[in-house]
């Protein structure tokens, strides 16, 4: 099939190649736009951008915006980079956060990305965002789990009725 044969992504490219074909049957721009539901200005872009251009320019355009930075190749070796663990790209730490994953792919690939959108890359791949969990250095875990196991449910305790206390 080629590709003037081809029918319509959506609903949006259908009218516009409709209100070509009724133009070059002869209808004026004003009934077009009446028969489709449209403003006499949409129609008339339409017809200037076909008459110009050629009736392919009514199909749908990819939306603009910039150049993906990262080949379609590059972007499929990631997982597996990242599967290698950040500790063999010189990380402390097995956490792939979004800062270490913008440093890899600089080095590995040349390309500069922001953490943030570095998270939204990851996403796009199934893969997950992690965080590191900071402990103070000092943290003792004994003290900490016995202030949990017993300071911590006579605090939790709620006073009785008849302790003769008010909440006044």
């Amino acid at each position: 099939m080629s590709k003037k044969e081809q029918h319509p992504n959506d609903w949006r490219e259908w009218r516009r190649l409709r209100a070509w074909q009724l133009y070059t049957q002869g209808w004026r721009q004003k009934d077009i736009a009446v028969a489709l539901g449209v403003t006499e200005g949409a129609v008339s872009q339409w017809m200037s951008r076909a008459r110009k251009e050629g009736s392919e320019s009514l199909r749908q355009q990819p939306p603009p915006g910039p150049q993906p930075k990262l080949t379609e190749e590059q972007r499929a070796q990631l997982p597996d980079l990242l599967a290698k663990g950040a500790e063999h790209y010189g990380f402390r730490g097995q956490v792939w956060t979004t800062a270490r994953v913008a440093v890899l792919i600089r080095q590995h690939f040349g390309v500069s990305y922001h953490p943030a959108h570095c998270s939204r890359l990851l996403r796009s791949l199934k893969q997950s965002v992690q965080k590191p969990e900071e402990h103070a250095s000092q943290r003792n875990e004994e003290a900490i789990n016995a202030w949990t196991d017993e300071r911590w449910p006579a605090l939790k305790k709620k006073p009785s009725r008849n302790s003769g206390r008010s909440s006044l």
